[in-house]
Protein backbone atom coordinates (compact mmCIF):
# COMPACT_ATOMS: atom_id res chain seq x y z
CA UNK A 1 0.00 0.00 0.00
CA UNK A 2 2.78 2.38 1.06
CA UNK A 3 4.85 1.55 -2.04
CA UNK A 4 1.87 2.17 -4.31
CA UNK A 5 1.22 5.53 -2.66
CA UNK A 6 4.88 6.60 -3.04
CA UNK A 7 4.89 5.46 -6.67
CA UNK A 8 1.74 7.49 -7.37
CA UNK A 9 3.24 10.63 -5.79
CA UNK A 10 6.52 10.30 -7.73
CA UNK A 11 4.60 9.73 -10.96
CA UNK A 12 2.51 12.83 -10.31
CA UNK A 13 5.63 14.95 -9.64
CA UNK A 14 7.36 13.71 -12.79
CA UNK A 15 4.25 14.38 -14.86
CA UNK A 16 4.10 17.90 -13.47
CA UNK A 17 7.75 18.55 -14.36
CA UNK A 18 7.24 17.30 -17.90
CA UNK A 19 4.07 19.35 -18.19
CA UNK A 20 5.92 22.55 -17.24
CA UNK A 21 8.95 21.80 -19.45
CA UNK A 22 6.71 21.31 -22.46
CA UNK A 23 5.42 24.83 -21.97
CA UNK A 24 1.85 23.84 -21.11
CA UNK A 25 1.81 25.37 -17.67
CA UNK A 26 3.41 28.24 -15.80
CA UNK A 27 2.82 31.08 -13.38
CA UNK A 28 4.58 33.94 -15.16
CA UNK A 29 2.13 36.80 -15.70
CA UNK A 30 3.97 40.16 -15.79
CA UNK A 31 2.25 43.54 -15.52
CA UNK A 32 4.48 44.89 -18.30
CA UNK A 33 4.88 42.72 -21.38
CA UNK A 34 8.25 43.23 -23.07
CA UNK A 35 7.70 42.73 -26.80
CA UNK A 36 10.78 42.43 -29.01
CA UNK A 37 10.69 43.27 -32.71
CA UNK A 38 13.30 41.98 -35.10
CA UNK A 39 16.06 44.56 -35.78
CA UNK A 40 15.94 44.22 -39.56
CA UNK A 41 15.55 47.98 -40.18
CA UNK A 42 16.27 51.23 -38.34
CA UNK A 43 15.13 50.87 -34.71
CA UNK A 44 13.35 54.24 -34.51
CA UNK A 45 11.38 53.42 -37.68
CA UNK A 46 10.36 50.03 -36.30
CA UNK A 47 9.11 51.52 -33.01
CA UNK A 48 7.21 54.29 -34.79
CA UNK A 49 5.61 51.90 -37.28
CA UNK A 50 4.37 49.61 -34.51
CA UNK A 51 2.74 52.09 -32.14
CA UNK A 52 -0.73 50.94 -33.23
CA UNK A 53 0.29 47.34 -32.61
CA UNK A 54 1.48 48.19 -29.09
CA UNK A 55 -1.77 50.03 -28.32
CA UNK A 56 -3.79 47.09 -29.60
CA UNK A 57 -1.96 44.65 -27.32
CA UNK A 58 -2.33 46.99 -24.34
CA UNK A 59 -6.08 47.24 -24.83
CA UNK A 60 -6.59 43.58 -25.66
CA UNK A 61 -4.38 42.04 -22.98
CA UNK A 62 -4.93 44.78 -20.37
CA UNK A 63 -1.20 45.10 -19.87
CA UNK A 64 1.43 47.76 -20.43
CA UNK A 65 3.50 47.01 -23.54
CA UNK A 66 7.17 47.87 -23.86
CA UNK A 67 8.43 47.61 -27.44
CA UNK A 68 12.07 46.58 -27.69
CA UNK A 69 14.41 46.61 -30.69
CA UNK A 70 17.79 45.09 -29.86
CA UNK A 71 21.02 46.19 -31.54
CA UNK A 72 21.27 42.98 -33.56
CA UNK A 73 19.94 39.44 -33.87
CA UNK A 74 22.46 37.99 -31.41
CA UNK A 75 21.39 40.50 -28.75
CA UNK A 76 17.77 39.48 -29.28
CA UNK A 77 18.66 35.81 -28.92
CA UNK A 78 20.53 36.48 -25.67
CA UNK A 79 17.68 38.67 -24.36
CA UNK A 80 15.28 35.75 -24.87
CA UNK A 81 17.71 33.31 -23.33
CA UNK A 82 18.04 35.30 -20.12
CA UNK A 83 14.38 36.25 -19.80
CA UNK A 84 14.76 39.94 -20.68
CA UNK A 85 11.96 39.74 -23.27
CA UNK A 86 8.58 38.04 -23.01
CA UNK A 87 7.16 37.98 -26.53
CA UNK A 88 9.27 38.22 -29.67
CA UNK A 89 9.06 38.48 -33.45
CA UNK A 90 12.00 36.38 -34.58
CA UNK A 91 13.50 35.60 -37.93
CA UNK A 92 13.20 31.88 -38.70
CA UNK A 93 16.93 31.23 -38.23
CA UNK A 94 17.31 33.41 -35.14
CA UNK A 95 14.32 31.61 -33.61
CA UNK A 96 15.92 28.19 -34.14
CA UNK A 97 19.25 29.45 -32.74
CA UNK A 98 17.49 30.86 -29.67
CA UNK A 99 15.53 27.64 -29.25
CA UNK A 100 18.75 25.61 -29.38
CA UNK A 101 20.47 27.81 -26.81
CA UNK A 102 17.50 27.68 -24.45
CA UNK A 103 17.00 23.92 -24.64
CA UNK A 104 18.57 23.16 -21.27
CA UNK A 105 17.66 26.40 -19.53
CA UNK A 106 14.86 27.40 -17.16
CA UNK A 107 13.08 29.44 -19.84
CA UNK A 108 11.92 28.03 -23.15
CA UNK A 109 10.29 29.53 -26.24
CA UNK A 110 6.93 28.55 -27.67
CA UNK A 111 6.25 29.60 -31.28
CA UNK A 112 2.58 30.25 -31.94
CA UNK A 113 1.94 32.58 -34.89
CA UNK A 114 3.39 33.60 -38.23
CA UNK A 115 2.53 36.25 -40.77
CA UNK A 116 -0.01 35.39 -43.45
CA UNK A 117 0.19 37.01 -46.87
CA UNK A 118 -2.25 36.07 -49.60
CA UNK A 119 -3.10 32.97 -47.59
CA UNK A 120 0.52 31.80 -47.43
CA UNK A 121 2.73 31.38 -44.37
CA UNK A 122 5.92 31.39 -46.46
CA UNK A 123 8.14 34.07 -47.99
CA UNK A 124 11.38 34.29 -49.98
CA UNK A 125 14.82 35.78 -49.89
CA UNK A 126 15.90 37.87 -52.89
CA UNK A 127 19.37 38.17 -54.40
CA UNK A 128 20.11 41.49 -56.09
CA UNK A 129 23.00 43.13 -57.94
CA UNK A 130 23.98 46.64 -58.87
CA UNK A 131 22.71 47.55 -62.33
CA UNK A 132 26.27 47.96 -63.62
CA UNK A 133 27.56 44.62 -62.32
CA UNK A 134 28.36 42.11 -65.07
CA UNK A 135 25.96 39.37 -63.94
CA UNK A 136 22.47 38.42 -65.11
CA UNK A 137 21.71 35.40 -62.95
CA UNK A 138 22.99 33.80 -59.76
CA UNK A 139 25.36 31.36 -61.46
CA UNK A 140 27.15 34.29 -63.13
CA UNK A 141 28.60 35.23 -59.73
CA UNK A 142 30.84 32.14 -59.83
CA UNK A 143 34.55 32.84 -60.12
CA UNK A 144 34.26 36.64 -60.25
CA UNK A 145 35.45 37.45 -56.73
CA UNK A 146 32.67 39.98 -56.19
CA UNK A 147 31.69 41.65 -52.92
CA UNK A 148 28.45 40.20 -51.49
CA UNK A 149 26.57 42.01 -48.73
CA UNK A 150 24.53 40.08 -46.19
CA UNK A 151 22.60 41.52 -43.25
CA UNK A 152 23.04 39.89 -39.84
CA UNK A 153 24.90 36.60 -39.46
CA UNK A 154 21.85 35.09 -37.69
CA UNK A 155 19.38 36.28 -40.34
CA UNK A 156 17.45 33.76 -42.41
CA UNK A 157 16.59 35.82 -45.48
CA UNK A 158 19.61 38.11 -45.33
CA UNK A 159 22.26 35.45 -44.77
CA UNK A 160 21.41 31.73 -44.53
CA UNK A 161 18.83 31.57 -47.35
CA UNK A 162 20.65 33.66 -49.99
CA UNK A 163 23.96 31.97 -49.20
CA UNK A 164 22.35 28.52 -49.43
CA UNK A 165 20.62 29.50 -52.69
CA UNK A 166 23.95 30.54 -54.21
CA UNK A 167 25.54 27.31 -52.98
CA UNK A 168 22.88 25.35 -54.87
CA UNK A 169 24.13 27.07 -58.04
CA UNK A 170 27.73 26.17 -57.20
CA UNK A 171 28.59 29.69 -56.00
CA UNK A 172 30.66 29.29 -52.84
CA UNK A 173 31.69 31.86 -50.21
CA UNK A 174 35.40 32.63 -50.06
CA UNK A 175 36.03 30.84 -53.35
CA UNK A 176 33.66 32.75 -55.64
CA UNK A 177 32.90 35.89 -53.62
CA UNK A 178 33.89 37.90 -50.56
CA UNK A 179 31.18 38.34 -47.93
CA UNK A 180 30.45 41.34 -45.75
CA UNK A 181 27.82 41.66 -43.01
CA UNK A 182 26.23 45.10 -42.90
CA UNK A 183 23.60 44.53 -40.18
CA UNK A 184 20.11 45.21 -41.51
CA UNK A 185 18.19 44.37 -44.68
CA UNK A 186 17.82 48.02 -45.71
CA UNK A 187 21.59 48.45 -45.35
CA UNK A 188 22.12 45.55 -47.78
CA UNK A 189 19.92 47.18 -50.43
CA UNK A 190 21.51 50.60 -49.94
CA UNK A 191 25.04 49.21 -50.22
CA UNK A 192 24.17 47.50 -53.50
CA UNK A 193 22.41 50.60 -54.80
CA UNK A 194 25.42 52.81 -53.96
CA UNK A 195 27.94 50.35 -55.39
CA UNK A 196 29.61 49.56 -52.07
CA UNK A 197 28.67 45.91 -52.70
CA UNK A 198 28.18 44.16 -56.03
CA UNK A 199 25.61 41.62 -54.77
CA UNK A 200 23.22 41.52 -51.84
CA UNK A 201 20.83 39.10 -50.18
CA UNK A 202 17.79 40.18 -48.18
CA UNK A 203 14.12 39.51 -47.48
CA UNK A 204 11.92 39.86 -50.56
CA UNK A 205 9.04 41.51 -48.59
CA UNK A 206 11.46 44.03 -47.08
CA UNK A 207 13.02 44.73 -50.48
CA UNK A 208 9.58 45.35 -51.97
CA UNK A 209 8.71 47.64 -49.04
CA UNK A 210 11.90 49.64 -49.57
CA UNK A 211 11.03 50.07 -53.25
CA UNK A 212 7.43 51.09 -52.42
CA UNK A 213 8.68 53.67 -49.91
CA UNK A 214 11.24 54.94 -52.45
CA UNK A 215 13.98 54.27 -49.91
CA UNK A 216 15.96 52.72 -52.74
CA UNK A 217 15.92 53.33 -56.49
CA UNK A 218 14.93 50.11 -58.32
CA UNK A 219 16.51 51.44 -61.51
CA UNK A 220 19.93 51.04 -59.89
CA UNK A 221 19.31 47.41 -58.92
CA UNK A 222 18.61 44.21 -60.82
CA UNK A 223 17.16 40.99 -59.48
CA UNK A 224 19.21 37.81 -59.95
CA UNK A 225 16.87 35.33 -58.31
CA UNK A 226 14.95 34.13 -55.28
CA UNK A 227 15.30 31.46 -52.64
CA UNK A 228 12.91 28.56 -52.21
CA UNK A 229 9.87 29.34 -50.01
CA UNK A 230 10.76 29.84 -46.35
CA UNK A 231 8.49 29.57 -43.29
CA UNK A 232 7.45 33.03 -42.18
CA UNK A 233 8.93 34.96 -39.28
CA UNK A 234 7.59 33.35 -36.08
CA UNK A 235 6.10 35.03 -33.06
CA UNK A 236 7.23 33.18 -29.94
CA UNK A 237 6.28 33.57 -26.28
CA UNK A 238 7.86 32.47 -23.04
CA UNK A 239 6.71 28.95 -22.28
CA UNK A 240 6.18 29.72 -18.59
CA UNK A 241 3.30 32.15 -19.16
CA UNK A 242 0.10 31.27 -17.35
CA UNK A 243 -2.36 29.28 -19.49
CA UNK A 244 -4.81 32.21 -19.44
CA UNK A 245 -2.17 34.64 -20.73
CA UNK A 246 -1.17 32.24 -23.48
CA UNK A 247 -4.77 31.93 -24.61
CA UNK A 248 -5.24 35.71 -24.52
CA UNK A 249 -2.12 36.33 -26.61
CA UNK A 250 -3.12 33.75 -29.20
CA UNK A 251 -6.60 35.22 -29.43
CA UNK A 252 -5.18 38.74 -29.82
CA UNK A 253 -3.05 37.68 -32.79
CA UNK A 254 -5.53 35.38 -34.50
CA UNK A 255 -8.33 37.95 -34.23
CA UNK A 256 -6.48 40.37 -36.50
CA UNK A 257 -7.92 40.22 -40.03
CA UNK A 258 -7.24 42.48 -43.00
CA UNK A 259 -11.01 42.75 -43.58
CA UNK A 260 -11.29 44.70 -40.31
CA UNK A 261 -10.50 48.41 -40.94
CA UNK A 262 -9.22 48.80 -37.36
CA UNK A 263 -6.65 46.06 -37.98
CA UNK A 264 -5.08 47.71 -41.03
CA UNK A 265 -2.59 50.01 -39.19
CA UNK A 266 -1.62 47.10 -36.96
CA UNK A 267 -0.97 44.63 -39.78
CA UNK A 268 0.58 47.14 -42.21
CA UNK A 269 4.12 47.18 -40.67
CA UNK A 270 4.20 43.39 -41.01
CA UNK A 271 2.80 43.50 -44.56
CA UNK A 272 0.37 40.87 -43.31
CA UNK A 273 -3.20 39.84 -43.98
CA UNK A 274 -3.31 38.29 -40.52
CA UNK A 275 -1.49 35.64 -38.49
CA UNK A 276 -1.69 31.85 -38.77
CA UNK A 277 -0.87 29.08 -36.31
CA UNK A 278 2.60 27.52 -36.38
CA UNK A 279 4.61 24.93 -34.47
CA UNK A 280 8.31 24.33 -33.85
CA UNK A 281 8.62 21.52 -36.42
CA UNK A 282 7.65 23.98 -39.18
CA UNK A 283 11.17 25.37 -38.83
CA UNK A 284 13.05 22.11 -39.34
CA UNK A 285 13.76 23.23 -42.92
CA UNK A 286 15.58 26.25 -41.48
CA UNK A 287 17.63 23.99 -39.26
CA UNK A 288 18.62 22.00 -42.37
CA UNK A 289 19.64 25.19 -44.23
CA UNK A 290 21.73 26.33 -41.26
CA UNK A 291 23.44 22.95 -41.13
CA UNK A 292 24.26 23.03 -44.85
CA UNK A 293 25.57 26.60 -44.74
CA UNK A 294 27.69 26.22 -41.59
CA UNK A 295 28.72 22.62 -42.23
CA UNK A 296 27.72 21.82 -38.66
Amino acid sequence: MFRNTVFAIVTLILASVIYIKDGRAGDYNPEVLRVALLPDENAATIIQDNKAFASYLENTLNKKIQLIVTTDYSSMIEAARFGRIDLAYFGPASYTIAKDKMAEGKIDLEPFAARLKRGSATYQSIIIAGVGVDVKKIMDIKGKGLQVAFGDQASTSSHFAPKYTMMKYGVMPGTDYKENFVGAHDAVARNVELGNAHIGGLSRPIFEKLVARKTINPKKIKILGYSDPLPQYPWAMRSDFTPNLKRAIRKAFFSLKKTDPDAKPILEPFKADGFGEIKDSDYDIIRDIRKNVTGG
